[in-house]
């Protein structure tokens, strides 16, 4: 049922874009897949970042969800621009993820490469105490 809401939401969404040119477009929503690996037991959420800045994306775990957002910068010149095809999206994103079991957020890490963000989320052996916002910082790898 769950994923099924995901998809009519990203539907309704891509048909309230409306068309490509004409007025300011909302911005992108990047693209996630959700894992669940079993040695570790960990969740992990990929996210499809190109053009991101890695010190620009916010990662929080509250309650039972992950929240990852940002800003996509244009690269497009100052001035009057003549476009004859626009299909990337640029600007401010949020994406909040359902999480279908509890996890660690204390022990989650973050890494950013090649315009892909790896989540690694540990599951919890219990339910957490606490409910409250959890950061995690986004590292590079070189």
């Amino acid at each position: 049922m769950k994923r099924l809401h995901s998809e009519l939401e990203d539907l309704v969404n891509e048909f309230w874009h409306g068309p490509r040119f004409g007025v300011q477009r909302p911005g992108f929503r990047p693209r996630i897949d959700v894992m669940r690996t079993e040695r570790p037991d960990e969740l992990r959420v990929v996210v499809d970042l190109p053009g991101v800045t890695p010190g620009d994306v916010h990662i929080i775990v509250h309650e039972r969800a992950l929240i990852v957002a940002g800003r996509r910068p244009s690269v497009h010149p100052e001035g009057h621009v003549s476009y004859h095809l626009m299909e990337i999206e640029y600007g401010a994103f949020e994406r909040r993820i359902a999480l279908p079991v509890d996890v660690d957020p204390e022990r989650a890490r973050a890494t950013y490469d090649r315009g892909l963000l790896v989540v690694t989320l540990p599951v919890a052996s219990r339910p957490p105490t606490s409910q409250g916002r959890i950061t995690i910082t986004v590292r590079t790898t070189a």
